[in-house]
């Protein structure tokens, strides 16, 4: 097939990925398994360019171990994503005139079905376009029903284990979606606020404190005051009791050594109901828990004074101010600048409240997750992210995970009238062992509440291959070999993952973690719709081409280094990819052929023996370059092949040494140089091996070893070496026509051998 003049992805990325589909599934040697689980994107998820440098990542991975002969698994699949999939239907039903509000459970269950039916998994066509080798048929959902079983036993498991228990604690709370939400849920806004300092008063004394406070609508939750125990300023109160403000209510002054000395007044209001910090103070003293704030976010207790209470927050902070002012317990007013924290979907300010919740015992499950760690069996690349893994897992709390929603896997547990409590698989067992009690069927219900997402995601490498069940793929692909993800879920997933599956499978769920680094625009900017910066990977794809995309993101990915993204980035990467088909091109006009083995040629002269030696150490840098996850320094050895290596110079002596020996092993050169660069660019490198006549694909092609064994000179590759030096010194020097110039010149002239006869190629 003649290839065209230009290079035009569009013609052909659709049509070679539809034509290999059928080749990703897990085929080759069973003891060479190499298996990455999908990070499961969101099933109301489209393509962002976090997702496509995670995805790209992963299909280099995949498809460089396939051709290498691995039985290879990418698994794939869609999180339900509870609250986001929940808030989306929501607005979709309000479009219609529907408030969600008026549907029963089942109805708005039923609605979110039928939206995932007919919208889910658009990410999946979207994916493809980017040429992910994945096998579609294997997909997972975390809605499925046999992942709902497994998610089931899980929670039963570890209930009755006591790794789950029922608490009040503090949790995140969204005053507008009525539920506890995760850390990751939550942005934090730097804004300017206010510091109000009040005064307290000591009781049987003249003597007042003053509290330097942001929220002064929780003093009402007040059960102490701590102070430092070596600051002397306070050291006389110790002991005894203030007031607070509106109140007959007394409080202890305490101290405590999280107190801040040089922070504000040095004296802290201990709101334990409304503070994670204030709540850890609580714990170790013993202090009354008083919430003041209903889960509505109105003023709301017998605690709060008649005047504010049913009062919505911020009203509410208002009018307490300017009661304090008037009646003089505001001593000062300081502007700051302070983070807020905001639900990412409701926009609105997350309360610090106690609700009572089912936690998991994660301290527990740390102590193997760590050890895993620390011995190696799990390894970060880069390194430093094992620092960061250790921070949170050492000093991890009760990780909170139900959520106050419809959408998700609903707690397995059912309640007695009286309270009493039936943690079982299915209604059915719950029944049975309440009917042991005395209680009849009519008289239990179900929680209401639905698992953190994260609970689910957590079983991901394990539940996805088929646990409980003992199933061949969990035989051959578990542990799983590579995780690819970001570090902003080093805590909220692949922990998670880790305690999971130390517990549930007794090893680890994969060998290495790769955290990729964050793409933000060309100027080094995060990303985001406000700043008009957003880019979007399916527009660069369309103009450029998917390969280009892929070959700048990873191209990018230098370790510890966020990754500036731009058009012009892609466009160098496309007129790359534009070199090596005009390459192709040009190899094709001196009828040069393809289907050639390294033992049909024979491998004589410095010309040949170069190349060949150039080729086999690629392969061996490629090969290490993989195995050290630099994908950068992958992309950059393969451009430097084909353009400084083969153009540059091998394709140019052509022009002047174009035996049909010396053609051969360009076919066969050019043809193992698109095997080694298709895990990076797979649609061009297939479009030419099939255009070329090399192959109908590249998707299982493996090298030929016979081209390793071929024993070359050394004495030979350093000579073409110096000669190749010498060539790029006179180019540089060419439009100058200087002394410098000429000097090089005349040694060119006067190279020896067979080399003289390709020196017109600096003319």
């Amino acid at each position: 097939m003649i290839l065209d003049k230009t290079y035009t992805p569009k013609q052909f990325e659709r049509q070679i990925y539809d034509a290999t589909v059928g080749m990703f599934y897990p085929a080759g040697l069973v003891d060479r398994a190499y298996s990455v689980v999908m990070p499961p994107p969101n099933v109301t998820g489209s393509l962002h360019v976090g997702h496509a440098l995670t995805y790209t990542i992963q299909d280099v991975l995949i498809r460089y171990h396939r051709q290498n002969g691995a039985n290879t698994l990418w698994q794939p699949g869609i999180d339900h994503a509870g609250i986001a999939t929940q808030m989306v239907v929501t607005r979709e039903l309000e479009a219609l005139g529907v408030d969600a509000k008026t549907l029963s459970r089942e109805e708005l269950i039923q609605k979110i079905w039928d939206w995932k039916t007919k919208s889910g998994g658009l990410i999946f066509e979207q994916q493809k376009a980017l040429g992910c080798s994945v096998p579609w048929d294997l997909s997972r959902f975390t809605m499925d029903d046999d992942y709902c079983h497994a998610v089931r036993k899980v929670f039963v498991t570890l209930y009755k284990e006591g790794l789950i228990f029922k608490d009040k604690r503090l949790v995140n709370w969204d005053t507008k979606f009525k539920t506890a939400i995760s850390d990751l849920e939550i942005q934090n806004r730097e804004e300017k606020g206010t510091l109000w300092h009040i005064k307290y008063k000591i009781t049987d004394s003249d003597e007042s404190v003053i509290i330097a406070t942001t929220r002064p609508e929780t003093m009402f939750g007040d059960t102490a005051i701590a102070v430092h125990p070596d600051d002397g300023r306070y050291s006389h109160l110790v002991g005894k009791c203030a007031i607070v403000p509106y109140t007959d209510r007394l409080i202890p002054i305490i101290t405590d050594d999280y107190i801040d000395i040089e922070k504000g007044t040095g004296c802290l209001k201990v709101t334990p109901a409304h503070d994670p910090n204030d709540f850890a103070i609580g714990k170790r003293h013993g202090l009354d828990m008083i919430t003041v704030i209903d889960k509505d976010g109105h003023m709301s207790s017998e605690h709060v004074p008649e005047f504010l209470r049913g009062v919505y927050l911020k009203k509410a902070r208002k009018m307490l101010i300017e009661k304090l002012k008037g009646d003089d317990f505001l001593v000062m007013e300081e502007e700051i600048i302070h983070a807020i924290p905001y639900g990412d979907r409701s926009g609105t300010v997350i309360e610090p409240l106690l609700t009572e919740q089912w936690f998991v015992d994660a301290k527990t499950l740390a102590k193997e997750a760590i050890e895993v760690v620390e011995d190696g069996r799990i390894k970060f690349f880069p390194e430093k992210w094992e620092n960061t893994y250790f921070e949170w897992m050492r000093n991890i709390e009760p990780w909170c995970i139900s959520r106050q929603i419809a959408w998700g896997h609903q707690i397995p547990v059912w309640y007695g009238p009286n309270g009493e409590m039936f943690v079982e698989m299915d209604e059915q067992s719950a029944i049975a062992e309440a009917a042991k009690c005395g209680i009849p069927m009519e008289d239990i219900k179900r929680d209401t509440d639905v698992l953190d997402t994260w609970f689910s995601s957590a079983l991901w490498p394990f539940v996805t291959l088929g646990w409980p069940k003992n199933t061949e793929q969990l035989k051959i692909f578990y542990p799983t070999s590579t995780l690819v993800t970001g570090f902003d879920i080093i805590f909220f997933w692949v922990a998670r993952m880790i305690m999971m599956s130390m517990h549930f499978m007794k090893d680890v769920p994969f060998k290495d973690v790769y955290i990729h680094a964050l793409v933000r625009d060309d100027k080094g900017q995060k990303m985001s719709k406000s700043k008009g910066n957003v880019i979007d990977p399916l527009e660069l794809m369309d103009e450029f081409g998917a390969d280009a995309l892929r070959f700048t993101l990873v191209f990018m990915s230098v370790p510890g280094r966020d990754i500036k993204l731009g058009r012009d980035s892609v466009k160098i990467s496309r007129n790359f990819i534009t070199k090596i088909w005009n390459a192709a091109r040009f190899l094709q006009t001196k009828e040069v052929a393809f289907d050639r083995r390294i033992g049909d040629v024979r491998i004589e002269g410095k010309l040949i023996n170069w190349i060949i030696a150039k080729l086999q150490k690629l392969v061996k840098k490629i090969d290490q370059d993989m195995a050290e996850y630099r994908f950068d320094y992958a992309t950059r050895d393969i451009q430097f092949f084909i353009r400084n290596i083969f153009c540059d110079f091998f394709v140019e002596a052509m022009k002047f040494q174009d035996d049909d020996n010396t053609k051969s092993v360009a076919g066969i050169v050019f043809a193992e140089f698109l095997r080694i660069a298709h895990p990076f660019i797979p649609f061009v490198t297939d479009q030419l091996a099939k255009s070329l006549g090399i192959c109908e694909t590249l998707v299982l092609k493996q090298i030929d070893e016979a081209i390793l064994e071929v024993k070359t000179s050394e004495l030979d590759e350093k000579e073409v070496d110096e000669f190749v030096g010498l060539v790029h010194d006179i180019r540089a020097e060419k439009q100058k026509e200087n002394t410098i110039y000429e000097e090089l010149k005349e040694r060119l002239n006067n190279w020896p051998g067979e080399l003289q006869r390709v020196s017109e190629i600096v003319r």
